[in-house]
């Protein structure tokens, strides 16, 4: 229920909608009840129970009982059998029949319009608190974390409640006041039959619940399993190429179809116990009927009993109502445990806590002015080191190179700057403060990341340009696209600025999608940048055109660059060579090109391939 509630509270102004629902729902059972009551006035016209003079009796004074209610209605009823006779009075009973159901059918799509609102408000804002929780997470989550499995929990776990939400709204809230309001009706018409139907009611409601508490398990195992699915075909229809070029599809299907099987396997062992919930409520609620028309009939049989034919058969019309909203009850319930599962799924992902987010007294960082700090600063992802007791400064306006084999931390140690991972020990500082005490997003406006990989989006070249500032004019972004080389050949492609560019940038060549990049930082204006061998996978003419529009860029800023290419770094102010997580060698291209040490074996071996 806990969780239940927590569901709920994502619907707008919730307390006022819940109100409403409870009106229109019970107005409606009311009516409804009402509607079915009027069967036994209705049989007794019928069987012409109204011997002789017809007593009416007093209309009687306001109270809040059965008595009011039903003494209300004969006082009016027979006084028309009185005045007008048996068949106008059936007339006035079908009457009231027709206005009791117009009203509880009108009650009934006004409860329902506003569960609609609960829903469909809910959905959005579950989506929407999702997205935001997760978009804080630190960069380490993503790498950990399936992407299928946060895609599967932000669509098909959300689906799950928003059904859960449905039945759940009518199965905790409405059929329990709906089965309540039905048997205080039942209690006013017979008492003695409505004990009964007591004493055996719990034999339903215990076989119900063993079959909903193994719901619950399942419905975990599905969403898990449903989560690997997606994973799966998101790897695969991004590596399609590679799949096709290793001849990997038999290899890719057979792992599909394991996990496939394993979820048909779960979905139809939760299927099976799903659809056993309604026949055997069923079943049972005929049972129970079956006896009550035994013990009852009985009692109509018996000489002296006070139960009427016409009252035992309206007595039987209001117990079948309750049927169908016991059914509903059980099978809202089973959707409850697959919806709770699943909302468990999403508050688990919501309720992470970044690994990386602003102190409370965070300050802003208005103005990058004088340098960049390491001091004594190690970082391990899990237990072993990845940097180690790395010391550096960075003035502004200043290129610093970082080179050494893969592995050796340079990214790492580029990655620390705008707090994509804070450091397991010492501190990175700008301008003398550690970073932590700065408000991350002022921190971050301060650089500007060009990765390997350029990182482009399905939409048009001047909004992978203007990216997060779209109210950027078309002047700033032709400006900072020249900067960047980039200019003509926008101008050449289909729609110009306006051309969609696909999926990750398929519409354009690898050197055209680095340069987009390069424009989109050069738009930002940063004055510290960050280059994360920005050219290793170009070609030699595309790498030419990119190194250009890296040098318009670096100007007059302050750089951090990784590279592979040892001839893209040689007038940068400061080489750092990273060898298993610590700086080796330290110096110019020129003093460290005439020692005999790491960085010297690397050009070697660049100028031999």
């Amino acid at each position: 229920m806990k969780i239940f509630l927590r569901i709920l509270s994502y619907a707008n102004t919730i307390g006022r909608r819940l109100g409403f629902f409870f009106l229109y729902s019970v107005l409606g059972i009311i009516f409804g009840a009402f509607n079915i009551v009027l069967v036994i006035p209705m049989l007794s016209s019928l069987f012409k129970q109204s011997n002789g003079a017809v007593v009416v009796p007093a209309l009687p004074s306001f109270s809040f009982s059965t008595d009011f209610i039903v003494d209300t209605f004969y006082h009016y009823y027979l006084g028309v059998v009185r005045d007008y006779g048996e068949l106008n009075s059936l007339l006035f009973v079908c009457g009231l029949i027709v206005v009791c159901v117009v009203l509880a059918n009108l009650f009934r799509y006004l409860e329902r319009v506003i569960a609609t609102k609960i829903r469909v408000d809910l959905v959005k804002n579950i989506r929407m608190d999702i997205f935001r929780k997760v978009s804080l997470l630190h960069i380490g989550y993503f790498n950990i974390e399936r992407k299928g499995d946060l895609i599967s929990r932000f669509t098909n776990d959300v689906m799950e409640v928003e059904n859960a939400v449905m039945n759940s709204l009518k199965a905790v809230l409405k059929e329990p006041i709906t089965i309540i309001v039905y048997f205080f009706v039942l209690f006013t018409i017979s008492p003695q039959l409505t004990l009964f139907t007591l004493l055996v009611l719990p034999l339903t409601g215990g076989v119900l619940a063993e079959i909903i508490k193994r719901l619950k398990r399942q419905a975990k195992e599905s969403q898990e399993s449903l989560g690997r699915i997606v994973n799966i075909l998101d790897e695969t229809f991004s590596g399609m190429r590679v799949v096709k070029a290793f001849n990997a599809r038999d290899f890719v299907i057979d792992k599909i179809e394991k996990e496939s099987a394993y979820y048909r396997k779960v979905n139809k062992s939760m299927s099976y116990k799903n659809e056993l919930a309604s026949p055997v409520s069923e079943i049972l609620g005929v049972l129970i009927i079956a006896g009550i028309i035994f013990f009852g009939g009985n009692m109509v049989l018996s000489n002296g009993s006070s139960l009427k034919p016409e009252v035992f058969l309206g007595f039987i019309a209001v117990f079948a109502q309750i049927i169908q909203p016991a059914k509903n009850f059980s099978n809202g319930i089973t959707s409850l445990q697959k919806g709770t599962a699943s909302a468990k799924r999403i508050f688990e992902m919501i309720d992470s806590e970044p690994a990386i987010k602003n102190k409370p007294n965070a300050v802003e960082l208005k103005s990058f002015e004088r340098e960049i700090e390491f001091k004594n600063v190690s970082f391990a992802y899990e237990s072993d080191l990845v940097l180690k007791n790395i010391n550096l400064k960075i003035e502004k306006g200043k290129t610093i190179a970082l080179v050494g084999t893969s592995g050796g931390g340079k990214s790492t140690l580029a990655d620390l700057v705008p707090r994509f991972y804070d450091p397991t020990n010492g501190e990175v500082c700008i301008d003398g403060k550690s970073l932590t005490d700065y408000d991350i997003e002022s921190l971050r406006k301060q650089m500007g990341v060009v990765t390997q990989e350029s990182i482009l989006f399905n939409d048009t070249i001047f909004n992978n340009i203007a990216f997060g500032n779209p109210q950027l004019s078309q002047e700033a972004v032709i400006q900072a696209a020249k900067i960047a080389n980039a200019h003509d050949f926008i101008m050449q492609t289909e729609n110009g600025y306006n051309t969609f560019i696909g999926e990750r940038g398929s519409k354009l060549s690898g050197g055209q999608r680095q340069r987009l990049s390069i424009a989109r930082a050069v738009l930002k204006n940063p004055p510290i940048l960050i280059l994360d061998e920005a050219t290793s996978a170009l070609d030699s003419e595309s790498e030419k055109l990119v190194q250009e529009a890296l040098a318009n860029l670096m100007k007059n800023r302050t750089s951090l660059v990784i590279a592979h290419r040892l001839s893209t770094i040689q007038h940068a102010d400061e080489i750092l060579v990273v060898r298993h997580g610590q700086i080796v060698e330290r110096g110019t291209h020129e003093n460290l090109n005439n020692q005999n040490g790491l960085y010297k074996k690397l050009v070697d071996i660049q100028k031999t391939v």
